[in-house]
């Protein structure tokens, strides 16, 4: 009977044949690889015939319970995220004939509490985070740069990382981002991240690119495209500087970013199209109102505020 390893490699050929995004891929082959290990040294299953109802509801309470290295739980997002990359896999091997279709109801998702968005980083919050990050080295300058496009910009970090040097525009003060669905959209660049991203383009990239066939914006010590581990690896080294009380996470820039933008008062359509979203439905996990912002809307908007009467 075959392994459960060599059937995620024939699930994640499925994918690519689908024309998944390859972050998308990246993501799911490391779910299921846990899922694997789990599995292999819990419940010594290794075989797709060995996979029982039981072991999955086992694996379930175990990780929706379970903590990262630092000791935090796990947001409802990420817990979906790999509840859903088992979901998925346990449907391509009912289609294929492996297992029962039922086995997918023993690792149902977490429902989302309809709380404002964690891991978000005030304007000064996040001047204090850039403001600390070193720009003595070439991997410190690119970090900022990197950070800073972010945080204008709003993108995914698999965007960010999949960005070549000819997909900025440095006259227009534009890139173009391939997204979900390798769909491509123009997103303008502030001018604080435009500067470090030129210099960085000008004065740092071409010290350490060793190939000139590299096309990829940012890269790593050897030459080559940075990948997403490293780049934990980065802003964890940054995190860990600036000395915040919020738990930063590579989302915490898309957030903040939206969370400054529709404060400010952006149009939801605008902010819709910046981030790449098919609906504004999308906009309400992002958008965050804190009771200062509450409070301010009341005493300017509520006539009895504008009264003079006691």
């Amino acid at each position: 009977m075959k392994a459960l390893i060599d059937l995620t490699t024939e699930y994640l050929d499925h994918l690519r044949a689908q024309r998944f995004s390859q972050e998308t891929i990246r993501k799911r082959k490391w779910h299921l690889s846990l899922f694997s290990r789990w599995m292999k040294e819990r419940c010594n299953v290794d075989t797709v015939d060995r996979l029982r109802g039981e072991y999955l509801r086992r694996w379930h309470t175990w990780f929706t319970s379970a903590k990262t290295r630092q000791g935090h739980p796990y947001s409802v997002s990420e817990v979906n995220g790999r509840i859903g990359a088992l979901r998925s896999f346990l449907r391509y091997l009912a289609r294929c004939g492996y297992v029962r279709r039922d086995l997918v109801d023993q690792v149902p998702t977490v429902k989302k509490p309809k709380l404002l968005p964690g891991s978000v980083l005030t304007h000064a919050q996040m001047r204090k985070l850039l403001s600390r990050i070193s720009t003595d080295s070439p991997e410190g300058y690119r970090n900022r740069a990197m950070l800073e496009l972010l945080y204008s910009t709003g993108i995914r970090v698999g965007e960010l990382l999949g960005l070549d040097v000819e997909h900025v525009d440095f006259a227009n003060h534009t890139m173009t981002v391939t997204g979900k669905g390798d769909k491509q959209r123009v997103v303008p660049i502030g001018r604080t991240a435009l500067k470090y991203l030129e210099s960085y383009v000008v004065a740092v990239r071409p010290f350490v690119v060793r190939d000139p066939s590299e096309r990829a914006l940012f890269i790593n010590q050897r030459g080559w495209r940075l990948r997403y581990a490293r780049f934990l690896d980065a802003l964890r080294a940054c995190v860990q500087g600036a000395k915040l009380d919020v738990r930063v996470t590579p989302h915490t820039f898309r957030r903040s970013c939206t969370t400054e933008l529709i404060r400010s008062g952006a149009n939801m359509y605008h902010v819709k199209e910046l981030l790449g979203h098919e609906s504004l439905d999308t906009l309400k996990h992002y958008a965050r109102l804190t009771i200062n912002d509450l409070k301010k809307t009341h005493e300017k908007c509520h006539p009895r505020e504008r009264d003079d009467l006691p």
